[in-house]
């Protein structure tokens, strides 16, 4: 859905992005790598509208830091 803008379960193109957010107490959507906000890894959600399918993703500047802390 990231790269093709389509829904791979209906085909549909209304897909809407849901940016990852990282709030107080690890509030949001988002993977904490650190002990402050300042350090949570943000997920993106891709959502289509017809059928409700969903992905998340992660931004490939943040895997190396996932990497870091969970491997």
């Amino acid at each position: 859905m990231k790269m093709k803008n389509r829904c791979p379960k209906c085909g549909s193109s209304d897909i809407i992005l849901v940016p990852g957010k990282a709030g107080a107490y690890g509030v949001g959507n988002n993977i904490q790598i650190g002990l402050t906000v300042l350090s949570a890894v943000l997920v993106n959600r891709y959502v289509c509208c017809d059928c409700g399918y969903s992905e998340e993703w992660i931004d490939k500047d943040d895997l190396q830091a996932l990497k870091r802390k969970y491997q």
